[in-house]
C-alpha cells in the first residue's frame, strides 16, 4: 500500500487558528494535514481541539512537536514522518518556521518559496542588501558600534528597529538621529539594529502569489498604522487599495523586481511599500501570509479563500486567483485604558477569537450584495490590561466589513466602529 500523501504546515497555535482552511482544503484534495508546532504551552489546546469533531483542527492528522522553530529543529523532529506519510508539499504558516518551512522543502525536493528568499525576508539588514535600488537611507548598527553611533548623511526624522523580529516589536521613530544614544538603552546588549531614514508617503502592501518563480497574482492593500506616537503599528488595513494608475503601475513594477531579486519560487509574499511622491521605498518583505485580517478581506473581495492558492502552490498544483470584485476592510479600535470586560458590538457579531479558537465564518458573497458588517473581532480575553498601542499583541479589538467594490467602504467602517462599546473596568 502507498503511503497517504501529506502536507507538512509549519505553524503555531494562534496562526494557524486564523488560517483553518488550509487544513480543510487540504483535506479535499485528499491530502492528510500534518501540524507541526514548537511550544509546549500550546500543546493542551491543541490537544483538546484537535479531539473536537467540531473543531476544524480535528482534521489533522498528525501533530508533531519539535524542538523549536529552527532547521535542525524541524529536521529531527519530522525525520520519523516519512515513514508514515509521502511528503508532498510543506508551508509556513506564521513568521517563525519560514526559514525551516524552506529549508524542509529544498532538502526533500518539494516546491517551496527557496531558502535565499526564506533567509532574507527573515531578515532586514539582508533585505537592505538585497534591494539596494528600493531602499532608504540607512546604517546598520552592530553592537560594537554602538558607544560611538554618529556621523550620519541626515538629520532625522529616523526609524531604529531590530533587524530580525516581528509584530512591530521594537520599531521605534526619532524625530532626529540625535535622540539615538538615549534609545539604545532600551534593547538588548548583543542585537543587531538598523538607523533608516524616516520615508514619508502613504503606506501599502502588496501580496503576491508566486508559481515557478513568476508572479500569479497580486494585489495592493492600503494600510494605517499609529505613527506620530513612536511607533508603527498596523491599525488597519483596506483591498483592493483605490490608487491612480501610475502608482498602481509603480508598485507593481517595484514588487516584481524585488521579488525577483530575493528569488521567490513558489509561494506567497507580503511586501509593504511607502510611496515618496511617485517612488516606491520598500519597508520589508515577507514570503509568508500576510498577517491581521488581510488574508480573510481577499477571500471576501475575490470570492475564494487565498489559503486554497497556496495549499496548491506548495503541493506543486496548477494554481489560480481571481480578482477582486469587492473592497473589504479591517480595522484595529483604540484601546480604552483599563482593564477589559466585555465588548457590545451593537447589531455586529462578537466574536472572542482567543477564546473561541477560530475565526467566525464569513463566506463571500456576489460582487453586488449590499456592504455588510460581518464581525467585531477581539483578540484579548476578559481580564487583559488595555493600553496605547505598543506592538501587534497590545490590540485587542477590531472590526471586518465589505462591500461592493464602487462603494466608499470608509463611511461602513465608521458605521460598525460607533456602534461598537469596549467596557473596562
Amino acid at each position: 500500500m502507498s503511503a497517504q500523501p501529506a502536507l507538512l504546515i509549519l505553524t503555531e497555535l494562534k496562526m494557524v487558528l486564523r488560517h483553518l482552511r488550509l487544513i480543510e482544503y487540504a483535506r479535499e484534495l485528499g491530502v492528510t494535514p500534518v501540524l507541526v508546532v514548537s511550544k509546549a504551552e500550546d500543546e493542551p489546546q491543541l490537544r483538546e481541539l484537535t479531539a473536537d469533531p467540531d473543531h476544524p483542527l480535528s482534521g489533522v492528522g498528525h501533530r508533531v512537536r519539535v524542538s523549536g522553530p529552527t532547521v535542525n529543529g524541524v529536521l529531527a523532529g519530522v525525520a520519523g514522518l516519512r515513514e508514515r506519510y509521502r511528503i508532498d508539499g510543506v508551508l509556513s504558516c506564521g513568521e517563525y518556521f519560514v526559514e525551516p518551512a524552506a529549508a524542509v522543502a529544498h532538502l526533500l525536493g518539494l516546491r517551496g518559496t527557496g531558502w535565499p528568499a526564506a533567509m532574507i525576508s527573515r531578515n532586514k539588514l539582508l533585505q537592505r542588501y538585497a534591494v539596494p535600488a528600493y531602499a532608504p537611507r540607512w546604517r546598520v548598527l552592530p553592537p560594537r558600534e554602538r558607544a560611538t553611533a554618529g556621523g550620519w548623511a541626515w538629520a532625522g526624522p529616523a526609524v531604529l528597529k531590530p533587524v530580525g523580529r516581528m509584530s512591530s516589536s521594537g520599531v521605534r521613530e526619532l524625530s532626529t538621529v540625535d535622540e539615538l544614544r538615549a534609545a539604545l538603552g532600551d534593547y538588548p546588549a548583543d542585537e543587531v539594529l538598523l538607523l533608516e531614514e524616516r520615508v514619508t508617503g502613504p503606506e501599502f502592501s502588496v501580496e503576491t502569489l508566486v508559481q515557478d518563480g513568476r508572479p500569479l497574482w497580486s494585489g495592493i492593500t492600503d494600510k494605517t498604522t499609529n505613527e506620530g506616537a513612536g511607533a508603527f503599528v498596523e491599525t488597519g488595513h483596506v483591498l483592493p487599495a483605490a490608487l491612480a494608475d501610475d502608482a498602481r503601475t509603480a508598485l507593481d513594477r517595484a514588487n516584481r523586481e524585488v521579488l525577483d531579486r530575493i528569488g521567490l519560487r513558489d509561494g506567497v509574499a507580503h511586501a509593504e511599500y511607502r510611496l515618496a511622491g511617485r517612488d516606491p521605498v520598500l519597508m520589508e518583505v515577507a514570503v509568508r501570509l500576510p498577517g491581521d485580517g488581510i488574508t480573510v478581506l481577499w477571500g471576501l473581495a475575490t470570492g475564494r479563500p487565498m489559503e486554497d492558492c497556496l495549499v496548491e502552490l506548495a503541493l506543486g498544483r496548477p494554481a489560480t486567483y481571481p480578482d477582486p470584485v469587492r473592497r473589504a476592510a479591517h480595522v484595529y479600535l483604540d484601546n480604552p485604558p483599563g482593564t477589559l470586560a466585555d465588548v457590545d458590538g451593537g447589531d455586529t457579531p462578537v466574536s472572542w477569537t482567543v477564546r473561541d479558537a477560530r475565526w467566525p465564518d464569513m463566506p463571500a458573497v456576489p460582487a453586488t450584495a449590499p456592504a455588510r458588517r460581518l464581525a467585531v473581532l477581539v483578540s484579548k480575553l476578559p481580564g487583559d490590561e488595555l493600553g496605547p498601542f505598543a506592538d501587534s499583541d497590545s490590540r485587542a479589538v477590531s472590526v471586518l466589513v465589505d462591500a461592493p467594490l464602487p462603494d466608499r467602504i470608509e463611511q461602513e467602517v465608521e458605521r460598525a466602529r460607533d456602534r461598537v462599546h469596549v467596557l473596562v473596568k
